[in-house]
């Protein structure tokens, strides 16, 4: 049932991006470059909303919290981080919006994607060489989240302070912000 569940879902999400416009790598590029904030609009409002979803179901029960988790931030998450916006920038591809442009028919996203599996690839070689380095040391005590959902797992900044006072503000800033964002910087595009 799960293996449904995720087809369904991630066809869901493949659709999505593809009427985002988030399979032409162009106009991520030009996103990127603050030329078109179509695609950011449509990133932060999605972010916004997704975000004040799941707290207010958090807060009335509906979703269990021990479904959550904070990953603990290390410094190899932000080397990583680094050199995927890089790729990102470059490419104009993430690794869902690569897959949604394949399957669109896009021959240089198959490029991508078997860049970003070598990538994997390599990873896994040197992992053993690596993880008792720097780069898995964590930050700031590992898992912290900015609000309190699941004190048994991983603390919180705030505390006590419930989950959707902090998320809400923030869900809604985001929201806001797609709303008071330009179409494109170019009429003409």
């Amino acid at each position: 049932m799960n293996i449904i569940l995720a087809i369904i879902l991630g066809t869901a999400f493949g659709f999505a991006l593809d009427r985002a416009k988030a399979s032409n790598p162009q106009k991520i590029i030009n996103m990127l470059r603050l030329k078109d904030f179509h695609l950011m609009k449509v990133i932060l409002f999605a972010i916004g909303f997704s975000s004040l979803l799941l707290f207010i179901l958090l807060a009335l029960n509906i979703i269990d919290t021990a479904h959550l988790s904070v990953k603990p931030a290390y410094a190899g998450v932000i080397l990583g981080g680094a050199i995927l916006g890089l790729g990102f920038a470059i490419g104009g591809y993430c690794p869902g919006t690569c897959i949604v442009a394949a399957g669109r028919g896009r021959k240089d996203a198959l490029f991508f994607i078997v860049g970003g599996l070598l990538g994997a690839f390599v990873y896994m070689l040197v992992f053993g060489v690596i993880e008792n380095t720097a780069l898995f040391t964590q930050i700031s005590g590992g898992a912290i989240g900015l609000a309190e959902t699941n004190p048994e797992k991983f603390q919180s900044v705030f505390g006590n302070v419930p989950a959707l006072v902090i998320a809400g503000p923030i869900a809604l800033i985001f929201m806001a912000v797609a709303f008071l964002l330009p179409g494109s910087t170019n009429e003409s595009e």
